[in-house]
């Protein structure tokens, strides 16, 4: 068996691989491989096979494939990879961000008993990226396909099947599909005995318990990949689940991550149930939950309102009395699918500085009203920590300070890049020895990281950005 560890990030756009030393959890190799995103028309779609082949193609260019000893892949949450008896898929999978099933919700919420039900059967009510409505709308437009359905699978669980031969999944990545409830750690029969879902429990995959390891890679995998026969697989998980695992923070600690997505979570003791759908009541990839927002639009779009003002990212004013709603691909917190951006509060002398900051100042709203909404849901969320600052968002100096402003709460910037590729990595280190991931993580200090002073909270900036979103919000409906 090979001594070396690896962590596998299998996101939307690639997958990435890095290959660590289990007792220091130095990165020695690391790897990467492009994937292929059909996209349009709310459309978001990638077939499984070009996952597989980036896996193959990101192991090989570590080099170090054979002496890695164990695995574990962190994938994309929420998407739907529907299988044939043989676990070939049927046709591409449907990613998180596409919203092609908003049609379908509103009669799936109503089944349930509307958001209050959904909330307190699976901790989450579904908006149009989560599994459950991802297949409704495949049953409602493509019922052929579900016909000759035998095994619906998430990203993740789909990869760790074609190395294992083992159909399982864990808790926190199951978390996110809406037929499963963290609580109770079961699959909701009544969720997927809907006429809208009609699913049989027999076509999920075992959801396995923290630390449980999923099996060893088979030969034909291993021959594929370039992987020894015996290594031991992990898991698995979803990557916002492996995020927090490979930040290895006490419970209680925010984090918000700046990507072109922007999510907003913390590892909590007690589970939420949030019927206004802003949280997501996910479950952690270790024994507790994880409570979550997420929102489509964040550094994406101030680069595209950059690009449009000709202003470099960074050129932004010290202050604005506009307020931006950035929701470029629609949005999903707020639940808003087929909104688009607004600027409101523009005049004569108004500065593209001045509507740049505003850009910055409605993404950053949105995710940390996301975290007010989780505390007062139930979540345990520390007061003094420092919020964690991830993704390539947390590099720039306007998001720092936006964040700041808006938070008036210390940040914390970790040291540690690739932190999907690294939890995926503590969680492979844990199942090989028999340790603890939290454990590993804090081995590791992969939660070291520059701490910028909190500077005073701007709270008009929440209110000003927070009013024209309830009146945009009333107008839609």
């Amino acid at each position: 068996m090979g001594t070396l560890i690896a962590g596998v990030d299998c996101s939307t756009q690639a997958t990435k691989v890095l290959v660590l030393d289990p007792d220091t959890g130095a990165v020695v190799a690391e790897g990467r491989a492009p994937h292929e995103v059909a996209t349009g028309g709310g459309r978001s779609e990638t077939h499984p096979d070009v996952w597989w082949d980036a896996l193959g193609s990101a192991l090989h260019a570590t080099g170090r494939a054979h002496d890695i000893g164990a695995l574990s892949i962190a994938g994309q949450q929420h998407g739907l990879v529907l299988q044939d008896e043989r676990g070939v898929p049927l046709r591409p999978a449907v990613l998180w961000n596409d919203t092609r099933s908003a049609d379908v919700l509103p009669a799936l919420l109503e089944a349930l008993g509307g958001p209050e039900g959904w909330a307190a059967a699976t901790g989450s009510v579904p908006v149009p990226s989560f599994t459950v409505t991802s297949l409704a709308w495949v049953r409602a437009h493509e019922p052929e396909i579900l016909a000759r359905t035998r095994g619906v699978r998430l990203p993740h669980d789909h990869l760790t099947e074609r190395l294992t031969g083992i159909a399982v999944t864990d808790r926190g990545d199951a978390s996110g599909t809406g037929w499963f409830d963290p609580s109770t750690d079961r699959y909701v029969e009544q969720v997927l005995a809907l006429p809208q879902v009609d699913l049989d429990p027999a076509m999920l995959p075992r959801v396995l318990s923290a630390g449980e390891p999923a099996g060893t890679v088979t030969a034909q995998a291993a021959a594929s990949l370039g992987l020894s026969p015996d290594t031991l697989v992990a898991a698995g998980t979803g990557d916002n689940m492996a995020g927090a695992l490979g930040l290895g923070l006490a419970q209680g600690t925010p984090i918000v991550s700046l990507g072109t997505s922007g999510t907003a979570y913390v590892s909590s003791a007690t589970a939420t149930h949030d019927a206004s759908g802003v949280v997501a009541g996910f479950a952690d990839a270790d024994g507790a939950f994880l409570p979550l927002v997420c929102t489509l639009n964040c550094t994406l779009a101030v680069d595209r309102f950059a690009g449009w003002l000709s202003l470099d990212r960074e050129d932004v004013a010290e202050r604005t009395e506009v307020v931006a709603l950035p929701f470029l691909d629609g949005e999903r917190t707020p639940n808003l699918p087929r909104s688009s951006g607004l600027l409101v509060g523009l005049r004569h002398d108004t500065t593209p500085q001045e509507q740049l900051l505003a850009v910055y100042e409605g993404a950053v709203a949105s995710l940390l009203g996301g975290l007010d909404t989780m505390a007062r849901s139930g979540a345990a969320i520390d007061a003094d920590a420092p919020i964690a600052l991830l993704g390539g968002g947390s590099k720039g100096a306007a998001w720092r300070r936006t964040v700041g402003r808006a938070s008036g709460r210390a940040l914390l910037l970790p040291d540690a890049t690739e932190l999907v590729a690294m939890g995926a990595a503590v969680q492979a280190a844990a199942a090989h020895s028999g340790g603890s991931a939290r454990s590993i993580a804090a081995a590791w200090d992969t939660g070291a990281g520059q701490v910028l002073d909190p500077i005073e909270r701007d709270a008009e900036l929440i209110e000003r950005v927070d009013r024209t979103r309830e009146a945009v919000e009333a107008a839609l409906r």
